[in-house]
């Protein structure tokens, strides 16, 4: 009896909640340090009208509340703090001037909200709205949501209408939500259950050696049928690390990419690129040119629905010794799986209405097809196959 009391005492305690659920619900229920209110209308006492005052009038671990309204301001958060928005804040600048650089490519950013330099970081709650972003050129690049050699969480937000004006739509400007890492730096980010929607270029990414990224539930709708940039809903790329999971990712289609052999650029639903060791398991992934493209190695494959991937491959594995397990392709115009690399397993999957269930080019060793089902599929495998040529357009 001694030793049950003892055990139901170690349950209740505050120490078991705090070693196995490390996010109290007390954080979640902290009341707020600054209060941010744009007309000071629906919180009268709030001690600011702006976003970027309250950041720097802020302590490292504050919790800053965003009260509804329109913040016509771009926001640089250099320090550990919290910004939750009430529901109806919007953060919506007008005539956006450059406020980072970009790590990979030098490029000027103009970034909506912009982390840098800081850890612990959390964005939670609003809307963040590129429409009158007022760039009149493809530079500076146009982003939502940057996490520039910082570290936190984004969540529950909605990114919306990061695009330049129609006469710029060819240019590769306009990304939601975005993780990059300067040399010998680092990032480390968790992009969750967020909306992200009428980008021009990329959903969401992360770029380069240094950045880890855990991306999951998220929603990212590209805008269809586009003769400007072929967007990719979510990209991980040029050593970036991390894993993608159970996200709904469709609408990526580049209009001009017809045929296989009129075919220069594609939009890619999920894109791993010079990056290896990548987890990409139980997502959606609908209308695109490319569904999965993984062009690096030892990254996993898994339990992802694709289908109406038009024109060119469901799943493309074009590094080797990755895997490709147990998922569900429907409605792949060149083939359900492509592969270009050696040393692949491509095991279970469920193939549907495919021009050619797994295409493997000449060449290659190693290869392992095993457990795959086929149904109106006319060729199930066809190995080997000549050599072709996919041209996915990563952002960076």
């Amino acid at each position: 009896m001694r030793i049950l009391c003892a055990l139901l005492s170690l349950l209740v305690s505050p120490t078991f909640f705090q070693i196995f659920f490390p996010f109290d619900a007390k954080d979640e229920d902290r009341k707020p340090d600054i209060v941010v209110d744009d007309d000071k209308v629906q919180c009268p006492n709030a001690a600011f009208t702006s976003i970027q005052a309250a950041v720097n009038a802020a302590n490292p671990g504050d919790v800053i509340r965003v009260c509804p309204g329109t913040y016509v301001e771009q926001v640089v958060v250099d320090k550990s703090v919290r910004l939750q928005a009430d529901n109806g804040a919007i953060v919506m600048p007008s005539n956006m001037n450059a406020n980072t650089t970009s790590a990979g490519s030098g490029k000027p950013l103009a970034v909506v909200v912009l982390v840098k330099d800081a850890t612990d970081v959390n964005i939670e709650g609003f809307i963040v709205d590129g429409t009158n972003n007022g760039i009149t050129g493809c530079a500076p690049t146009l982003i939502g949501i940057l996490f520039q050699d910082a570290s936190g969480t984004v969540k529950h937000n909605a990114v919306r209408q990061m695009s330049l004006a129609a006469s710029l739509n060819g240019c590769q400007s306009g990304d939601g939500i975005d993780v990059i890492s300067s040399p010998d730096q680092s990032s480390r980010v968790t992009i969750e259950d967020n909306s992200v929607h009428d980008y021009q270029k990329n959903g969401i990414t992360g770029n380069e050696l240094g950045t880890s990224v855990a991306i999951q539930e998220n929603s990212v709708t590209g805008i269809g049928p586009t003769t400007g940039a072929a967007q990719n809903g979510i990209q991980v790329g040029f050593g970036a690390q991390g894993s993608v999971q159970e996200n709904s990712v469709a609408d990526n289609v580049w209009s001009p990419c017809v045929s296989l052999q009129q075919c220069q650029f594609n939009a890619t639903g999920i894109l791993v690129f010079q990056s290896d060791g990548v987890e990409v398991n139980h997502n959606s992934v609908g209308t695109s040119q490319v569904g999965i493209f993984i062009g690096g190695q030892d990254s996993k494959v898994e339990r992802n629905v694709v289908f109406n991937s038009r024109v060119l491959v469901g799943i493309q594995l074009a590094g080797a010794n990755n895997q490709a397990g147990q998922n569900r392709i429907a409605h792949s115009d060149q083939a359900a799986l492509l592969i270009q690399g050696n040393n692949n397993r491509v095991q279970g999957n469920t193939i549907m209405e495919a021009g050619v269930g797994i295409l493997k080019e000449s060449g290659l060793t190693g290869n392992v097809f095993k457990g795959n089902s086929f149904f109106a599929t006319a060729i199930p495998v066809q190995d080997p196959a000549p050599q072709t040529n996919v041209h996915v357009s990563p952002a960076r």
